[in-house]
């Protein structure tokens, strides 16, 4: 039986809601960011989008620096520019979703520091490579390559204020338990 899925546009709504609530909370005001989140939280609500960066054997990369050593060096033509940039910011992307969603456990294997260092990094990265291609948004991701940690400790925020996981339950529990309610409310209004 195919299970029914909620439209990303609703998914989307649903996070940004939260997102905003809860930023607004933080004294963040920034709408671009937060919409930019609510993207990230949408894109990565579906596993195959998470870990989507495969190696070279077809093995699913579940961390930075396992992406990082199965990419190529330098970019030498706008194809190759434009995949580089691709990369760097799904890297940026992911280690914002992990370093502030899933923070506990990124910490606890110890790569907390690495992943809002990378992120940065590659954030930055992605900023002046649109700078390069003349694409506009490069001020977000300077934004978020500045502020990276403020905005995963942000996301660290509303995971604990609207994902809380009960206690001695699994830490990833308590946000799929919010996301299939919202599903089960949002798919029978449909």
């Amino acid at each position: 039986m195919m299970e029914k899925r909620a439209p990303d546009s609703q998914l989307h709504s649903f996070f940004h809601d939260v997102i905003r609530q809860s930023f607004r909370q933080l004294g963040i005001y920034d709408s671009t960011v937060t919409r930019y989140m609510a993207d990230v939280l949408t894109d990565f609500a579906k596993s195959e989008n998470l870990y989507r960066m495969r190696s070279r054997k077809g093995k699913r990369m579940d961390s930075v620096v396992e992406i990082l050593s199965e990419q190529p060096s330098a970019p030498v033509d706008e194809t190759q520019v434009l995949k580089e940039r691709s990369l760097r910011k799904y890297l940026g992307d992911y280690a914002l979703f992990m370093s502030g969603i899933f923070r506990n456990h990124v910490e606890g294997k110890g790569f907390l520091n690495y992943y809002i260092e990378e992120g940065s990094r590659s954030y930055w990265t992605v900023s002046e490579l649109d700078l390069s291609l003349y694409r506009t948004g490069f001020i977000l991701f300077q934004e978020l390559s500045k502020k990276f940690e403020y905005y995963s400790g942000a996301l660290d925020y509303t995971r604990k204020a609207y994902f809380a996981a009960e206690p001695g339950e699994d830490p990833f529990a308590g946000f799929l338990r919010q996301i299939e309610g919202w599903m089960k409310v949002n798919l029978t209004e449909n």
